[in-house]
């Protein structure tokens, strides 16, 4: 009976407003967040079409919209009425899907890691959305390509608990000639502090001496980013 009373309420909308029909007719940049949101749930809950839901879990993320599925863990969904353990695992793995999407966009085996356009391009939507500052180790190779990456630190970036030997261990383990650091700014702005500006010089002093270039440092905020190399500061 419940299965029923929701196929009902869609039924009930404009044929122009259900999503299905307007996905076919006008093609899926046509839905709203909503819209898209319902496509993909497919079902709602006893007294709710699946696209009210839809509207009511976009609201309740908050003003980022989906956006907000980044910075909420499965259990705080759980906590949005009508979310079961399904939908909740539905609603993480749309966000995951984003990331994965955004970085098979670029080979890296293939892909010139010298650029911090291209840097920027494959790790933005993975490190932007990051509640803790992380710094993360590329080891290249002569062409530039990514031989290997390493979480180094985790929690707030503080050049006492960043240690360049470690960074060095890691780099000629994978035998790369360069290496690039990059970390996030939870705040969205990623202007440089004067620990990271430390940090960078600590470990480019390190690089000279084991002949291994430190070729930027690039700081990720919310859809912007700073190449310190680009800005003079390495």
């Amino acid at each position: 009976m419940p299965r029923k009373e929701k196929k009902s309420q869609i039924v009930k909308l404009p044929e122009c407003e259900r999503p299905y029909e307007k996905c076919w007719k006008e093609g899926e940049r046509s839905l709203s967040e909503a819209e898209l949101l319902s496509v993909i749930l497919r079902t709602g809950v006893a007294g709710e079409s699946v696209l009210d839901l839809s509207r009511r879990i976009v609201n309740e993320l908050g003003r980022e919209g989906l956006s907000g599925l980044y910075h909420h863990s499965a259990s705080q969904l759980l906590q949005i009425r009508g979310v079961g353990k399904v939908k909740a695992m539905q609603l993480k793995c749309i966000a995951e899907l984003s990331v994965r999407i955004a970085r098979k966009a670029l080979n890296p085996s293939t892909t010139c890691f010298q650029d911090p356009d291209v840097i920027t391009d494959y790790y933005m939507e993975e490190y932007r959305h990051a509640e803790c500052e992380k710094v993360l180790l590329l080891m290249l190779d002569t062409k530039g390509h990514l031989l290997g990456e390493k979480v180094i630190s985790s929690g707030t970036v503080n050049a006492s608990l960043i240690s360049p030997r470690e960074i060095f261990m890691c780099a000629l383990r994978s035998r790369c000639v360069h290496i690039i650091l990059l970390h996030n700014h939870p705040s969205g702005d990623p202007t440089p502090s004067a620990e990271d500006i430390l940090i960078t010089e600590r470990v480019r002093a390190g690089g000279e001496l084991l002949g291994i270039e430190l070729l930027d440092h690039i700081i990720i905020g919310d859809r912007s980013y700073i190449s310190m190399r680009r800005e003079n500061l390495l």
